[in-house]
């Protein structure tokens, strides 16, 4: 992946993020979100590199771009010990597959319940 073809979310090409367009107001928060595609490229990229987590992390980062910063946040609330039930994070789960394609990282949470469980560190109900 070369520089060129770098884009945010919004599709503004990387050389367009530029202290002069933010000084302009040309550029929004949103500008500086990273792209899936992008992300998606890096996953391949730390795959063929023999990183194979840190692959998987990419590749369930892309699938969070088009939730809200807020919405994400909600969920990693949610995900920490103790804050809800297992029943709570299935629900989760299935949410991120349904409502937002993102099946990997209701992958992870369904692992994370079950772990969580066995632990004792959420309730069943």
């Amino acid at each position: 992946m070369s520089p060129t073809s770098v884009h945010s979310q919004t599709g503004k090409p990387l050389e367009a993020l530029t202290l002069e367009a933010i000084l302009q107001d040309r550029l929004t928060p949103e500008d500086f979100r990273i792209s899936a595609e992008t992300l998606r490229a890096q996953a391949e990229a730390a795959a063929a590199a023999g990183y194979r987590q840190l692959a998987e992390n990419f590749r369930r980062a892309a699938e969070l771009t088009n939730i809200s910063n807020e919405e994400v946040l909600a969920m990693y609330n949610t995900l920490r010990p103790g804050r809800t039930t297992y029943r709570e994070l299935l629900t989760l789960a299935e949410r991120l597959e349904r409502d937002y394609a993102a099946p990997l990282t209701a992958a992870l949470v369904r692992e994370a319940a079950a772990v969580y469980l066995a632990r004792g560190l959420v309730k069943e109900a």
